[in-house]
């Protein structure tokens, strides 16, 4: 019998029957990723299962650095071969880690492999998947129309010029919808190296000379504008942590020329954790209400303590493995951020992740506060994100969501990933979700309503979220 089959993860009848009936052949909706928009734009093709499956992918990078894999056959020069075979050599030991399952979910869906990958099926594997590669023309967009992907939200930076995104919008052969969002995070961390040559750059996209506060507002509004005017109504921030510390104008333009003059440097600015606090609060405030002006959704990622290791960090660069969960104790800073914008009417949609999952129950109650009877879930827990995408985090996050506020009104599962392959996560959320909900009607808390349910996890998978995203 086949590792993945039809009903896996799924552990009980009313489990399966519910996951056939109403979420395994719903489009998707993915309203956080970061795949390249030139790879859609462009169609990337590739030569191999390598440069699909494990380019970019730090997910899979950080499972073999655990086995003792070594940097040459993660990132280095080794040929694509040996990194395939070096990956499919260690992943047996990954049992109770989800890149298992989503490995060989991959395989099936894009590759009609049924079988189980090790070092001994390396090159069956290897051999299987190039000729699937070379033989259908597996590319980008034939791996988002396998997926059946409806919307595709990208993550981009106030001064890029959004130009894939308008060659995608004129292509009438692509038929999924790309979209940008709005993510300003080297605008907001004045703290971080290369801070003064960034706003310079903004500057420049935005036709501003940035020397003061208001002049920082001026060209991210226009951004904003441009942004808006490209179908952007989406905003992501990454944050090491939420901060709250109200100052006044003068104080604000003094912390940023200091900011400007000491990030010069590689080690980034010397400002003071309270002057640093108080430019971010000032930021995010400035933001938070021009989202609002505009009917922007604002989501906040927060929770990561990112590049810990100095060395590979210098070596390898962000984005590479080198992250890991930090402590969290910004509730607070969280409640007078969000109450603030409530204050001026200005609080928009807004969606909170934290990766530490023990934020979980604080968020699910927080948000409840501001909930408001403009729209159903008008803020949101977002999806158990990057560590917590797990089989057992997804199950604790639905968990505390349902306690606490109402799952009902959840918009559901997102990527976060660099990898096409990877859209089959929404697949393993959707098997999870309706085992979940079957074991909540086999121990007696939820009737079998067929009616309900349907509304239920069909709204979670897919019309939950094209309706909060206004994509109706």
């Amino acid at each position: 019998m086949a590792f993945i089959d039809k009903n896996f993860l799924l552990n009980s009848d009313i489990a399966q029957s519910l996951y056939s009936k109403y979420a395994s052949g719903l489009p998707i909706i993915d309203y956080h990723c970061h795949i390249d928009p030139e790879e859609i734009a462009s169609d990337r093709k590739y030569d191999n299962i390598t440069q699909i499956m494990l380019g970019g992918d730090h997910y899979k990078w950080r499972l073999m650095r655990a086995a003792g894999v070594p940097e040459e056959k993660i990132t280095g020069g080794a040929s694509d071969k040996e990194k395939f075979t070096a990956f499919a050599s260690v992943l047996p030991k990954a049992i109770g880690n989800p890149i298992y399952h989503w490995t060989h979910i991959e395989l099936k869906k894009y590759f009609g492999y049924e079988g189980l990958l090790s070092e001994r099926t390396a090159d069956e594997v290897w051999e299987l998947c190039n000729d699937v590669i070379s033989e259908s023309s597996l590319s980008a967009r034939k791996i988002i129309g396998m997926s059946n992907v409806e919307v595709i939200c990208t993550t981009d930076d106030p001064i890029d010029s959004l130009q894939p995104h308008e060659r995608c919008e004129a292509d009438q052969s692509l038929k999924t919808k790309v979209i940008p969002a709005f993510r300003p995070d080297k605008a907001v961390k004045i703290n971080a190296p290369g801070f003064s040559t960034y706003i310079e750059k903004l500057g420049t996209a935005a036709g501003i000379k940035i020397q003061t506060m208001e002049d920082l507002y001026s060209a991210l509004r226009a951004r904003i504008e441009h942004f808006d005017a490209h179908g952007c109504r989406i905003s992501d921030h990454g944050l090491d942590t939420i901060v709250y510390r109200e100052a006044k104008a003068p104080e604000l333009d003094a912390i940023l020329a200091k900011g400007m003059e000491g990030a010069k440097g590689m080690e980034g600015a010397k400002l003071s954790q309270e002057e640093e606090e108080a430019y971010i609060t000032a930021v995010m405030l400035f933001l938070g209400r021009e989202y609002a002006r505009r009917n922007w959704i604002m989501q906040l990622h927060y929770g990561a303590l990112r590049n810990v290791n100095s060395q590979m960090f210098r070596a390898l660069g962000p984005d590479t493995g080198y992250d890991c969960i930090g402590e969290t104790t910004c509730g607070n800073a969280l409640a007078r951020y969000l109450d603030a914008l409530n204050e001026d009417n200005l609080l928009p949609k807004t969606i909170v992740y934290s990766l530490n999952g023990n934020d979980n129950a604080m968020i699910d109650t927080l948000v409840g506060c501001f909930q408001n009877g403009k729209a159903s879930g008008w803020m949101q827990h977002g999806a158990a994100w990057w560590f917590n995408d797990t089989l057992y985090g997804m199950k604790d996050h639905l968990e505390n969501y349902a306690a606490h506020s109402m799952l009902g009104t959840f918009i559901g599962m997102l990527t976060d990933s660099r990898c096409f392959l990877s859209f089959s996560r929404h697949d393993y959320f959707r098997r999870i979700l309706c085992d979940w909900i079957a074991e909540l009607i086999l121990s007696g808390q939820y009737p079998e309503d067929e009616k309900a349910l349907k509304e239920l996890i069909e709204g979670i998978s897919y019309y939950n979220a094209k309706q909060y995203f206004g994509l109706e």
